[in-house]
């Protein structure tokens, strides 16, 4: 695919603060007719820039508004033990977002639950049955200060 131009980057900004606009709305905006910005919303989405659309919820009502961060350690860093904590944490709804970082831990997983006691019976019943977890470190979420869901869109991308 040729670089993106200062319409294609347009398009991918309109549409990551509004996901749901109509075509001819967005042609407007990014100042094209209606399908010359369609047959271009295709190529990006068929090029990989543009990967789905969904809906943002609000984690309170979806009684998932607690939020902490886990450091974990394994006991052993070989490929099969990486390969079954991931296969692991896949099934686990909680687990939002998990992580394998350089440093001084495996990985950071973003654990989403209702209440203090909800993350608690996870730890207990879920996670501390895992094989090969040497340690974890919980960080508890007292207030989110920042949580960009837009992409900077690049000049050369």
């Amino acid at each position: 695919m040729k670089p993106l131009d200062k319409i294609d980057r347009n398009i991918l900004e309109t549409l990551q603060d509004d996901g749901r606009i109509s075509n001819v709305e967005l042609a407007r905006l990014v100042n094209l007719s209606p399908t010359p910005c369609l047959e271009r919303v295709r190529r990006l989405e068929k090029s990989g820039y543009i990967k789905g659309y969904r809906a943002e919820l609000c984690a309170d009502k979806m009684k998932a508004g607690f939020v902490t961060f886990i450091t974990v350690s394994l006991d052993r860093t070989t490929e099969d033990v990486f390969e079954n904590f991931a296969e692991q944490i896949a099934h686990l709804d909680e687990i939002v977002e998990c992580h394998m970082v350089g440093g001084g831990f495996d990985y950071i997983l973003k654990i989403r639950t209702e209440t203090m006691a909800a993350f608690r019976g996870l730890i207990f019943e879920k996670l501390s049955n895992l094989p090969h977890i040497s340690q974890t470190h919980s960080y508890f979420v007292m207030e989110e200060v920042k949580c960009e869901k837009s992409l900077k869109i690049p000049d050369t991308a």
